[in-house]
């Protein structure tokens, strides 16, 4: 049974992310939703790229199962942040941007990830 689309925070951190990508391992789905310059760039272990303009399309055959668990993320969280909300109105009741994107992420969880 999916959970209540309200009971799912629409943002996670970038801290229980790193806990989230612990426990669910390959389980979790982790969407970049920047272009792909900035994917080739910098991005996070075991991330998929659907850039934000071709989400719904994306979703539509890279993301069959509505109730997994998802987290999008871009440059700073607003592109995920829109993402999201479009992944939920699709029926994504999991999905949730990550707060601060892959900039606070290299700030706060891993150096090695570059910043620009």
């Amino acid at each position: 049974m999916l959970p209540n689309p309200s009971s799912v925070p629409l943002e996670i951190g970038v801290q229980d992310t790193q806990c989230l990508m612990a426990e669910k391992g390959a389980d979790l789905r982790l969407v970049d939703v920047r272009d792909p310059d900035e994917y080739e760039y910098c991005r996070l272990p075991g991330a998929e790229l659907m850039p934000l303009p071709t989400i719904a399309a994306d979703a539509a055959t890279k993301l069959p199962d509505k109730g997994a668990e998802i987290v999008v993320y871009c440059h700073h969280g607003m592109r995920s942040m829109q993402a999201t909300e479009r992944l939920r109105e699709l029926g994504y009741t999991n999905a949730r941007s990550m707060a601060g994107g892959i900039d606070k992420w290299s700030l706060e969880i891993d150096s090695s990830v570059r910043r620009y």
